[in-house]
């Protein structure tokens, strides 16, 4: 299956999602069959995850479009951009996702601009410090905490946000265990 077909099963599934957890609306897709344990699909599930929680939150957003687009922006970011590029695609998901809501472009000058990259950078120390090798449940959790705490501080919604083990430790053949802030020993 290729990623356009996966983006589109995961827009369509997301859409029936009620919660305003973007961890928990993670988990009910990410463990469908078309979702990879890593993979470029989390440049898109990853914020569409936050369109969603944000959506059933009260965000004033149009979710059908705001997930349309970030389907169109996920689907430009390369796999493997977390080793290749030095940025994590769960994160830059998250950032499109932020602009989506914010309707933030090149040339903003609101403060959305340089809030977003804010986000970006903190998300992107946290998975830092933690360090490789990749593991793209870990670095959508770590997306999520940050986009949460951001969120719920400049919105008028509030998303849920709780710190939750990891359920696919033992599909990552990587998996960095006690290294990993959400790991589950069995």
């Amino acid at each position: 299956m290729t990623v356009d077909e996966k983006a589109g099963k995961m827009i369509s599934d997301i859409k029936s999602e009620q919660g305003t957890n973007p961890v928990r609306i993670f988990k009910n897709i990410a463990k469908k069959e078309y979702v990879s344990m890593h993979g470029p699909e989390h440049h898109i599930l990853d914020g569409a995850c936050v369109l969603a929680a944000y959506h059933n939150a009260g965000g004033d957003i149009d979710l059908d479009d705001a997930l349309a687009r970030l389907m169109q922006e996920g689907i430009r970011m390369p796999g493997a951009m977390c080793a290749l590029w030095g940025v994590c695609g769960a994160v830059t998901s998250v950032g499109a996702a932020l602009a989506i809501i914010d309707k933030t472009g090149p040339l903003s000058e609101d403060g959305t601009w340089g809030d977003h990259m804010s986000f970006t950078s903190q998300a992107i120390g946290d998975l830092g410090r933690i360090n490789g090798p990749r593991c793209c449940k870990r670095d959508a959790m770590i997306a999520f905490k940050n986009a949460v705490l951001y969120i719920n501080s400049r919105y008028k919604v509030k998303l849920e946000y709780e710190d939750e083990q990891c359920s696919f430790s033992s599909c990552n053949p990587q998996c960095i265990k006690e290294r990993c802030p959400f790991y589950e020993a069995l």
